[in-house]
């Protein structure tokens, strides 16, 4: 993943306030949500066929969500936090950080080589050149989240001494781009499949390999440790 240095985009409408709002009726328009605009894209799907989906009122989702474009980020967000969850990057002090990275490289791979965030990825390609709004909204959602955990991640390993990163966010975006490779690329393009999961956790332990040996730990001193 490159840097970016665009600003944010602006948050989607708020919902409105109101009464207590039903954690089934959200979840059920996420998922249908996340299906309908993987499948189809944003433009194509209208508000009335993820709420048919969903067995719920259209007015449901502007309560919960209080937009297309709100709804559009809470799906996106829920198929990451689903592969990454936010415990992958707390890195547990009984944990050794080979193996934190190893859980959370595997759990990127998931990700990005599922049907879903192809069919994603795909749409936000073949929209590129109009508005570049939606384009930023699943960029905040979905990678930009990701890059600001593994940050996270690398600064308290850094601090711990058992990962020497200069610039950690340089460094979390090196990674996620190790993990997407050339292999990605070709998948977006339609000339190979998605490599099958004994692959995809290869892939991700090599990748992690390769991460350690150019990020090792150092001492107090700032001195590589053996």
């Amino acid at each position: 993943m490159p840097r970016d240095e665009s600003p944010t985009v602006n948050a989607p409408a708020r919902p409105a306030a109101g009464r207590p709002k039903d954690p089934g009726k959200r979840a059920a328009l996420v998922e249908a949500a996340g299906t309908l605009f993987c499948r189809h894209g944003f433009e194509a799907v209208s508000l009335d066929a993820i709420a048919q989906a969903a067995g719920v009122s259209k007015l449901t989702i502007y309560s919960h969500f209080g937009d297309k474009e709100g709804l559009f980020t809470a799906a996106v967000e829920a198929r990451c936090e689903a592969q990454l969850p936010h415990g992958l990057f707390e890195l547990p002090a009984n944990l050794p950080v080979a193996e934190a990275l190893r859980q959370i490289g595997r759990g990127f791979c998931e990700l990005v080589y599922s049907d879903d965030a192809v069919q994603l990825m795909r749409t936000m390609a073949a929209q590129a050149g109009h508005s570049t709004r939606l384009a930023r909204l699943y960029f905040e959602a979905g990678p930009r989240r990701a890059l600001r955990e593994m940050e996270g991640f690398l600064t308290l390993a850094r601090e711990r001494g058992e990962l020497g990163v200069d610039d950690v966010r340089l460094a979390a975006a090196q990674f996620f781009a190790l993990l997407n490779g050339v292999t990605h690329m070709r998948l977006l393009i339609g000339l190979e499949p998605a490599p099958d999961a004994a692959a995809r956790a290869a892939h991700a332990d090599r990748c992690v390999a390769l991460f350690l040996r150019a990020h090792p730990p150092r001492s107090r001193g700032g001195q590589t440790r053996p």
